[in-house]
């Protein structure tokens, strides 16, 4: 059924004169990897302040629930939700990183080997 319902939807786009090698392959573009690179980084960074705050609350009233004392929550923000984001941020940036430029060699190489074959794979 569902090779059918592939056959089907390859007739009707080579009825359009759409081919599956029609296309040039998409040529890799290095300036959008910074921008993914930051993006990537400041919603994990993000992500991990709220958390870690959120605990940090947690464990601050906690504590000072089983000591009988009012908390003091701003030691949440500054000994425990600043410090943890910043190494995992500093984390994610450099993993980040990585991944991307390995990602952008990766499919600059298979691009050129789809130029050199003159086909292109799905």
């Amino acid at each position: 059924m569902c090779r059918q319902i592939g056959l089907a939807r390859l007739a009707a786009l080579q009825s359009y004169g759409v081919t599956p090698a029609s296309k040039a392959p998409a040529k890799p573009l290095w300036y959008l990897i910074p921008a993914r690179i930051l993006l990537v980084t400041f919603l994990l960074t993000l992500l991990s302040f709220a958390l870690s705050l959120l605990l940090g609350i947690l464990v601050i009233v906690i504590a000072a629930r089983i000591q009988g004392v009012h908390p003091n929550l701003t030691l949440a923000y500054r000994h425990i939700a600043l410090p943890a984001s910043a190494v995992i941020g500093t984390l994610v940036l450099i993993s980040a990183t990585v991944v991307e430029v390995r990602h952008y060699r990766q499919s600059r190489t298979l691009a050129a080997i789809e130029r050199a074959s003159g086909t292109r794979s799905s």
